[in-house]
């Protein structure tokens, strides 16, 4: 053994400096230097197999970052300790009888039990291969970081060809002692690998994901669950089918259905999608993953992201790719599953489901069955909320399918002892959008084009025009145990019951809370802010000094009144935002004797107001109590909050925004960041619009236009519900009549703008009313008395007498 030992030290050096000069660290997280390390105490480190790269790179990494060494041995106790240890082999014994090696913290914990000193060990991960940014071949392929063990072969092709691309995850820093109790030395041994190798496991998880089954089996799997053979014997009895026949069926579902996520391709991907992004954009920027990484491994996650473009899918994925995160599984409509983009979809992580198979139940089985197996082996998941892509730029409400499958896999997982849901709001935020143009035309009436693979053709043409910047903002984490022990408090007992009677209830207000977590996360852009300010003008036009007055007042408001913790702000001034809004092509910047001009023509105005609904929820409360100094020009708090309280709800529900409570605090912050601001001017009894101030004024006249066609839609749907007697609409009919209404306005008003008669927006208010008791849905029709009349009337006080006379001319039937 002293000649194989000797050799191994006289390769050692040279072996680290080769591996020094050719590998390339692309993500090392936490950084070394916010390790809190103790200076007094000895480190070891810890690896979880046995790798002499994995052993060479880390002692170069110490030397590096100035951290205690790797290499050698440390005196302790009398005895010389490794200062790079390995997990125990897991591998089973060939025989019984054969010889099983000591574990490497026996010497280490009879030392420290010697000498009464304690020592830190550092967790080490290291992944070869698996960091996004290497060309597609077929080495990389072979030789990067998958849940099948490395032999010493696969292991040097590894290093030679995944050099470039190696993750290393430093875990946090162990007390030995406080692991250690009064057993015997073997028993407190195994303990502590015991603990070493779940955190290893959990870090592996975190960012491979769970280990993936052969995709035949799966299927195979969800056809003879009981669920499925179920529904296979009740639906042939039903349509007089063998049951053999609708078993193949029901696999020919799951062929469908199913992904087929390879590493390889995910690795694919993240090359071409790190070209594709540096081509597109200037930049994509990430906030919040900090706490999904402290989440990932011990849940599974649900990522539920705002959806707003196609770029969608691939952009979170590659952001998690990137950030050491294992990619989702993602529900994606069937009308991806076209030639050459469907199977690389589907290689990616993709899993395809039918917009809709209510009626269709052996599909519906099949499609929950597999939904429940990815969910209770702890894969993470994605899926869109809204069902498809917003054309107006606003959240859309959520559908309850998705969430609802979720909600009876959590209770089936949990009561065989799964582990538990967690939901991560991800907040989407573009410069500018690739489907501009196309969101236009299906707004204004044109029918949605189909996807196909020429398609693609149309958008690499657009490849070389500028789309500015991205933002992917982590909303809030919603664990689906708390969130039911707060609206189901008897859904325990209900684990293992598919559909239990409080389903319908807690689904919408799970939709309602994410789509707010959503908002609370969104990101405020130079494009966005210049919608905000340019839009709430009659022309769309504004000197340039004024319009960049607009946007400091915008962003000094969020700062003073934030709309979410997780939001973020613009860097740079109010010049560089405009600046870069115009190099961009949304707006155009005429130059004049006395002082530039800022003018969106009517196509860019169309566009920009997709923009400004992205974020228009944040400035939802403030926008409505500007409205309402806009005819009055003094108000006590009181009757602000009671002129007020009416609209919030509807507003705040249209616009996914949570309801403060209670709305006298959140109005008084309103008013005072106002007057700090100096739009508003405070007495003793209450508050005034400015009197010699005439731009302080057309400010707080600006940022009352925010919230006035969402104000005008309800002040025409009440006309239209009280114009009638009780019981005359159906919701059908009023939302329909409204509709018609709303588009009258806006050709009389000259606004070229689909979205403001958008019915779903009509339908959203009707809903509001009715889960806000105002009115009754008996009989298909709905019922009101004299508290809605009371409460229209008071609410007409917030229109001047032009408006209101303007809006009765039309609501007149």
């Amino acid at each position: 053994m002293a000649p194989a030992r000797t050799l191994r030290t006289l390769l050692r050096v040279p072996l680290k400096r080769l591996l020094a000069a050719w590998v390339e660290i692309r993500l090392i997280e936490p950084s070394p230097e916010t390790l809190d390390l103790d200076p007094a105490l000895p480190t070891l480190y810890v690896l979880p197999r046995a790798a002499l790269s994995d052993t060479l790179l880390l002692e170069t990494l110490t030397r590096r970052h100035g951290l205690p060494g790797a290499s050698g041995r440390r005196p302790l106790g009398g005895r010389e300790i490794d200062a790079c240890l390995a997990l125990p082999s897991p591998a089973r014994r060939r025989w019984r009888w054969a010889f099983r090696p000591r574990s490497p913290f026996l010497p280490l914990i009879e030392a420290c039990r010697a000498s009464g000193q304690d020592v830190q060990l550092v967790p080490v991960s290291v992944f070869w291969g698996r960091a996004p940014g290497k060309p597609f071949g077929i080495w990389p392929l072979l030789a990067s970081d998958s849940w099948r063990l490395t032999g010493r072969l696969r292991r040097l092709l590894s290093v030679v060809v995944n050099g470039r691309d190696v993750e290393v995850y430093l875990g946090t820093p162990l007390r030995l002692a406080a692991l250690l109790d009064d057993r015997e030395t073997e028993l407190n041994g195994r303990k502590l690998a015991r603990l070493l190798r779940v955190h290893f496991r959990r870090l592996r998880t975190r960012v491979l994901g769970p280990d993936l089954s052969h995709r035949r089996m799966l299927i195979e799997g969800v056809v003879t669950s009981p669920e499925v053979q179920r529904v296979i014997d009740e639906v042939a009895t039903a349509e007089h089918q063998p049951p053999a026949r609708l078993a193949r069926r029901a696999r020919r579902y799951g062929r469908e259905i199913a992904s087929d996520m390879t590493y390889p391709v995910m690795r694919f991907l993240a090359g071409a999608l790190k070209h594709l992004w540096n081509r597109l954009y200037d930049g994509v920027e990430v906030h919040g993953l900090a706490r999904v990484k402290a989440l990932a491994g011990d849940h599974t996650l649900v990522y539920v992201p705002c959806h707003r473009s196609h770029i969608d899918y691939l952009l979170l994925s590659y952001v998690l790719y990137q950030e050491g995160l294992m990619p989702p599984h993602i529900a994606a409509g069937r009308n991806l599953d076209m030639p050459l983009i469907g199977p690389l979809l589907r290689r990616g992580g993709a899993f395809f489901m039918r917009r809709g198979f209510r009626d269709n139940r052996l599909y519906g089985a099949v499609f929950n069955e597999y939904l429940h197996r990815l969910l209770a082996r702890g894969h993470p998941l994605e899926y869109f909320m809204e069902g498809g892509r917003s054309r107006s730029g606003r959240l859309l409400p959520a559908r309850p399918g998705l969430l609802a499958m979720t909600l009876r896999s959590f209770l089936r997982s949990r009561a065989g002892g799964g582990q538990s849901v967690v939901f991560v709001p991800v907040y989407l935020g573009y410069e500018r959008i690739l489907e501009n143009a196309s969101y236009q035309r299906e707004l204004r009436g044109a029918r949605k084009r189909k996807e196909s693979p020429l398609a693609l053709l149309g958008v690499l043409g657009r490849l070389r025009q500028p789309f500015g910047r991205v933002a992917v903002n982590i909303g809030d984490p919603l664990s689906l145990d708390t969130f039911l022990d707060e609206h189901a408090a008897d859904w325990r007992q209900a684990s293992g019951t598919t559909r239990p009677a409080w389903l319908a209830t807690v689904v919408p207000r799970l939709g309602r809370t994410l789509a707010q977590r959503i908002n609370a996360a969104a990101a405020l852009n130079p494009v966005n802010l210049v919608a905000l300010a340019l839009l709430a003008t009659p022309h769309h036009a504004l000197e340039a000094s004024q319009l960049e007055r607009q946007l400091a007042l915008l962003v000094a408001l969020q700062r003073r009144l934030p709309g979410g913790p997780a939001l973020n702000l613009p860097d740079g001034t109010p010049a560089e935002w405009l600046a870069r809004v115009v190099a961009l092509g949304m707006v155009e910047r005429r130059t004049h004797p006395l002082g530039d001009l800022v003018v969106a023509s009517a196509d860019q105005a169309a566009l920009l107001a997709w923009y400004r609904n992205n974020v228009l929820h944040l400035f939802a409360l403030t926008g409505l109590t500007a409205f309402a100094f806009r005819h009055q020009p003094f108000h006590r708090l009181d009757g602000l909050e009671a002129l007020l309280a009416p609209a919030w709800p509807s507003l705040a529900r249209e616009l996914s925004v949570a309801s403060p409570r209670p709305l006298h605090e959140a109005l008084e912050k309103t008013l005072e960041a106002l007057a700090a601001e100096g739009l508003l001017e405070r007495e003793s009894d209450g508050w005034r619009r400015p009197r010699t101030s005439l731009a302080a004024g057309e400010r707080l006249k600006m940022l009352g236009r925010l919230m006035q066609p969402p104000l005008e839609r309800g002040y025409l749907l009440l006309s239209v519900l009280l114009g009638a007697p009780s019981g005359h609409f159906s919701r059908e009919a009023l939302t329909e009549r409204s509709r018609q209404l709303a588009e009258r306005l806006a050709l009389l008003t000259g606004r070229d703008a689909p979205e403001f008669f958008d019915t779903r927006l009509f339908a959203g208010l009707v809903e509001s009313l009715v889960e806000d008791g105002w009115l009754d849905e008996r009989q298909e029709r709905l019922w009101f008395d004299d508290r809605l009349r009371d409460a229209a009337y008071r609410s007409q006080a917030l229109f001047d007498p032009t408006l209101r006379h303007q809006l009765q001319l039309v609501a007149r039937p």
